[in-house]
């Protein structure tokens, strides 16, 4: 099986969350949370093949990128 840490963060300068990878390669970004890693999920493979890498039997770690806020 291939594992792939991807990324999930938010930037809160352009209000969209993103994913990144730089094994896969990708970097995607969405207003939804849900959304981003539906389109994460299906360009994997893809991603995958066209970069001449395993793609059968995938599985995808998401971590998130927690951002510390000062008051």
């Amino acid at each position: 099986m291939n594992e792939y840490e991807i990324l999930i963060a938010f930037d809160d300068e352009a209000q969209k969350w993103y994913a990144q990878n730089d094994d896969i390669p990708i970097i995607l970004e969405d207003n939804s949370l849900d959304v981003l890693l539906y389109r994460v999920k299906l360009a994997v493979p893809e991603l995958l093949e066209i970069n001449n890498k395993p793609h059968a039997g995938v599985h995808l770690l998401f971590k998130m990128e927690a951002q510390a806020v000062t008051a």
